[in-house]
């Protein structure tokens, strides 16, 4: 796929932090449960699963720096839907931001970052005032989000914003108290506009320090997914060593240490080829499929961002997936898997 402007990436944030950025509470290697160690986790019958989820969703329309859902079916969310429609047992979860804040995914004001101590308290780009994308002032979109069948809603952020040249990379420095304060206000803008929605959680930026990891169990959240992994080869005791948290399990999903909270890894999207999808699934594993509601936006272009053509592979794909396997395939949402090894679980728990 041939990128739209003159720089591509996969993901809007930079691949190491800016100056001043500390990582120390930032989980590098993961805290994990051996996925050998679990339950099996498929449905009887089923010898794969697939899973297919969409990040930055929110109701941003053409007339704004990126349309992220916010044209309904003329827009992103129409692609969505003509996926579900042409191949009805797919299962999507939509990762949506409650208060979507940044106009760019990258820092524009690269003058100020120059300026000690002032550019990392500062917002390096613009942004929208705090409540102007929230969606319970648009009814249309959670409406039409509430009605796509298949799908389940994620939670992804707050504003998907931080000062400092990390500018989407939301969760930084906060503490647990700080991280489960943001996760109740998204929850609460949830709440207010009556979506349908499940408590999974994508970080944004793929950041997920242990504050945060604690938070999320504060507040009973069942799944959180924080690492991609697009080129590590292929086998059943594969571990993640790319984007984001390492050392987790390329295929299978995973209880984070004993906590009730299941870990899902990213290992296919636009750029991945169809052998790594026919891989996974030949060695058992759950084929989590990715992508950016929005291809291009602010002067950048995502790689995974799902426009024409990442749709059209992504139906050869699912063509090819139920040719080959038929009925043992699985095609689930995230909450629906996470259900399935937390039941295991907490049956695993010893009794007091």
């Amino acid at each position: 796929m041939s990128p739209r402007s003159n720089q591509a990436i996969a993901e809007p944030i930079p691949s190491r932090p800016g100056p001043g950025v500390r990582h120390s509470s930032s989980l590098t290697r993961a805290p994990r449960r051996q996925a050998e160690g679990l339950p099996r986790w498929l449905p009887e019958g089923k010898t794969a699963a697939v899973s297919f989820s969409v990040d930055d969703v929110h109701p941003s329309t053409s007339a704004d720096p990126y349309e992220a859902g916010g044209d309904l079916r003329r827009g992103g969310l129409g692609r969505v839907a003509r996926l579900l429609e042409m191949h009805p047992q797919l299962r999507a979860t939509l990762f949506v931001t409650p208060d979507w804040r940044p106009l760019s995914l990258h820092p524009t004001r690269t003058w100020l970052a120059k300026v000690p101590l002032l550019g990392e308290r500062m917002y390096l780009a613009r942004v929208r005032p705090k409540g102007g994308m929230r969606i319970d002032r648009f009814p249309e979109f959670v409406r039409f989000l509430n009605t796509l069948p298949g799908v389940e809603v994620g939670v992804h952020g707050l504003h998907h914003l931080h000062r400092g040249p990390r500018l989407t990379v939301e969760f930084q420095e906060q503490d647990r108290a700080k991280s489960a304060a943001m996760l109740r206000e998204a929850l609460d803008i949830f709440d207010a506009a009556k979506i349908d929605y499940v408590r999974g959680f994508q970080p944004p930026g793929w950041n997920l320090p242990r504050a945060l990891l604690e938070a999320l169990e504060d507040l009973h959240f069942s799944y959180v997914s924080a690492a991609r992994d697009l080129t590590t080869p292929v086998s059943p005791q594969a571990r993640t060593a790319s984007c984001a948290l390492r050392e987790f399990s390329l295929l299978q999903p995973e209880v984070v240490d004993d906590h009730p909270l299941v870990h899902f890894t990213h290992n296919f999207q636009a750029t991945s080829p169809m052998e790594r999808a026919i891989r996974i699934v030949e060695n058992g594993g759950l084929l989590a499929i990715k992508a950016h509601i929005f291809k291009a936006g602010g002067g950048h272009t995502l790689l995974d961002g799902l426009d024409d053509s990442y749709s059209a592979y992504l139906e050869r794909v699912f063509v090819e997936l139920h040719r080959r396997y038929g009925e043992r395939l699985w095609w689930a949402s995230f909450g629906q898997i996470a259900e399935r090894v937390l039941g295991n679980f907490q049956n695993r728990m010893p009794s007091n």
